[in-house]
């Protein structure tokens, strides 16, 4: 299987979305949008990954690709690949199902609580997940729900937290595939959006929180299994 993500900048690349490929033995390649890589043969692609970036889904002046990438993202929901986004990505795919991205009334960055909603019990993908768990935020937008999606998360400062369309497209506004590799990146390179706010937490608090990981490892993978219809 041909797993295929899709990276904003050079510090968010696929994380723990490597992991569950390697460990299921399927290929993984990249376009590396800040690195004006080309984009694959859609017909190619058994699963896509949308990561996360800093940027606004709107900024298409200041990131010119954007607009190739929702072209892209545009052919491959045509299609009917398998896609997973994730913060960013999933901002992305929302808006190019006609959904808008907006600010988020709070910042929600460290480890807070995420709940699901009746509909995702219905879920092919949710349906497996706990009704509540810890998982890991960086943001300060968020996305409208697109027509026809299912609403299947909240949180306390964010009520779209993941949503799904036509069982073959899952947005996810937190972070399951971030290693501590990962949560170490975003404290360098974007520690100074760290503020004394009601969800932002400090470092120290966002370090203790390291001994989620596996837990939300093992949550990743359940969708991803599921999303590319694995046993």
């Amino acid at each position: 299987m041909k797993v295929h993500y899709l990276q904003h900048v050079p510090f968010e690349n696929a994380a723990n979305i490597a992991l569950w490929a390697k460990q299921r033995g399927h290929t993984l390649t990249v376009t590396r949008f800040h690195e004006d890589e080309p984009l694959p043969d859609i017909a190619e692609i058994d699963l896509l990954a949308v990561m996360g970036g800093p940027m606004n889904v709107y900024q298409h002046q200041e990131y010119a690709w954007l607009t190739r990438e929702k072209a892209f993202l545009e052919r491959a929901i045509g299609a009917s690949v398998p896609t997973i986004g994730v913060c960013l990505g999933a901002q992305l795919l929302a808006n190019v199902l006609g959904a808008k991205v907006a600010r988020n009334p709070y910042v929600e960055i460290g480890w807070h609580a995420v709940r699901l909603t009746r509909d995702a019990s219905r879920s092919a993908l949710f349906g497996a997940l706990p009704h509540e768990f810890t998982a890991f935020h960086w943001h300060g937008d968020t996305f409208d729900l697109p027509a026809g999606a299912a609403h299947l998360a909240a949180s306390d400062a964010c009520v779209h937290q993941a949503f799904e369309y036509g069982a073959r497209i899952l947005g996810l506004q937190f972070h399951l595939e971030y290693s501590t590799g990962s949560i170490e990146a975003m404290l360098a390179q974007c520690g100074d959006e760290l503020s004394d706010a009601p969800f932002v937490q400090t470092p120290d608090q966002i370090r203790a929180g390291y001994t989620h990981v596996p837990a939300t490892y093992h949550l990743l993978a359940t969708l991803l299994d599921r999303l590319v219809g694995s046993p």
